[in-house]
């Protein structure tokens, strides 16, 4: 058996539960691969299509993923809290690089806006008055509007967050077994969730300028439902879209208007080139910018603009479920909206992202490491070897994140997350990765021979 973990069950549901039990109490590991159909239905005596069913019950909850020759395994992140998935991934002693959290000390101080906020609050906030905030939303219309987000005519709501959007708007409009146009390299999270709501992914390749105009007529041409674009700071790769590509994808949106486009701009305030949106270009449409990056990754708030049926389909959704998103954030988000001292502290912060990235591209390149890194708090690293790569720089004090966990088809690299990144120990780190990069091409080398 391929995997030392005991799965039992008569019947396909059974063996689902034992699969999951496996998973809960880390016997099976992300990545541990399960045994194929015909082995495990010998090993139970049951019939090969019971093991079948099993497993695609499993495939389609995200739990597991089909890595073909490699047969079945658990995926990297499975959508069950288990212990494991809580600890940090960090070995202590090392500088943790993994995380793509912006820098704490960068952040600005919630305490004397919550004290104003208390001194200003009015009566509690019944059922009866809960949802959008009013103002939240002039204000996001405002912001937005700036940005030529194409507003005007739009619907706007608010979510808890981007991936809170992103997940209401893919649930509202798709059904199980439908595809998705997803980045690659990607957002892991948004990969996770792809395969958590029975969807399936299609990658769509990307550079320093966004999707590619090839990756996305492909996707569209495989019969993608929906697709999901980063405007900016894009992770892992950095990229953002520019006008110029902007303008090649919206007018090919718009001859595939059954397609629901749905744009990320996580990075917001914080980012550094201007927004080049594809809002609009097709039939349905949604805009999703979260205030996690520059004011914090504890306000679960997301401004979501979109088509009037897309937005109602959230609203409705998220009434039979969380029911709004609390009106003490939302209230909150507005004082930082309009507070001079807050939008000059991100200011501040989106300047220091950009020194110390560019300090390590630049590091990197003298050093003959190829890297990308356009905008946001992340650096991508192409090697040959993730797992080499990983522990050598183990080794030397810095942990990162593997690239398997942002990859679907593309080749292999390891993201480096910048915000903790102290100026002096840019070119340390360089060394170490341009060691690893190197010692994996020398034993490629060796094995080739």
């Amino acid at each position: 058996m391929p995997v030392r973990y005991q799965i039992a069950g008569r019947g396909a549901a059974e063996i689902v539960t034992s699969v999951e039990t496996g998973v809960l109490a880390g016997a099976l590991a992300p990545g541990a691969t399960l045994p194929p159909v015909r082995s495990l239905a010998s090993h139970l005596g049951v019939a090969p299509a019971t093991v079948a069913a099993a497993y695609k019950s499993l495939r389609q909850r995200g739990l597991v993923e089909t890595a073909g020759r490699n047969g079945t395994r658990v995926r990297p992140r499975p959508p069950l809290a288990t212990r494991a998935a809580r600890r940090p991934t960090a070995p202590p002693g090392t500088v943790d690089l993994s995380a793509g959290e912006p820098d704490r000390l960068l952040l600005p101080q919630l305490g004397p806006r919550l004290l104003r906020l208390a001194a200003t609050a009015s009566e509690p906030i019944g059922y009866a008055h809960s949802g959008p905030w009013p103002e939240l939303i002039a204000l996001g219309r405002e912001r937005l509007a700036a940005d030529v987000v194409p507003v005007r005519d739009a619907a706007v709501t608010v979510t808890s967050g981007a991936l809170d959007a992103i997940e209401r708007l893919l649930a509202a409009h798709l059904r199980p077994g439908d595809l998705v146009g997803v980045e690659d390299p990607g957002w892991a999270n948004l990969i996770d969730l792809v395969a958590a709501l029975g969807l399936k992914t299609v990658p769509v390749p990307v550079d320093d300028d966004g999707p590619t105009v090839d990756g996305l007529r492909q996707a569209i041409a495989a019969g993608v439902a929906a697709v999901v674009v980063t405007s900016r700071a894009q992770n892992p790769t950095g990229g953002a879209v520019s006008p110029t590509r902007a303008s090649a994808l919206r007018k090919m949106l718009a001859a595939a208007p059954t397609v629901l486009v749905v744009e990320d701009d996580h990075a917001a305030e914080l980012a550094e080139v201007p927004l080049a949106p594809l809002a609009g270009a097709g039939g349905a449409w949604a805009f999703v910018r979260s205030v996690s990056k520059p004011f914090g990754p504890d306000l679960r708030v997301a401004i979501v603009a979109g088509d009037e049926a897309s937005v109602a389909r959230v609203e409705g959704r998220m009434r039979l479920g969380a029911g709004w998103v609390s009106s003490l954030l939302q209230r909150l988000v507005v004082q930082m909206w309009q507070d001079d001292a807050v939008a000059a502290g991100v200011a501040r912060a989106r300047t220091e992202y950009v020194r110390r990235r560019e300090a390590l591209l630049a590091a990197l390149a003298e050093r003959g490491v190829p890297a990308r890194g356009r905008t946001g708090i992340n650096v991508w690293v192409p090697v040959p070897d993730e797992s080499a790569a990983l522990a050598t720089l183990r080794d030397r004090g810095w942990a990162v994140a593997p690239g398997s966990l942002y990859r679907l088809a593309s080749s292999p690299g390891i993201r480096i997350t910048i915000s903790p990144l102290g100026m002096s120990d840019v070119d340390r780190l360089a060394d170490a990765v341009a060691e690893s990069v190197a010692g994996e091409l020398a034993a490629s080398t060796r094995m080739s021979r």
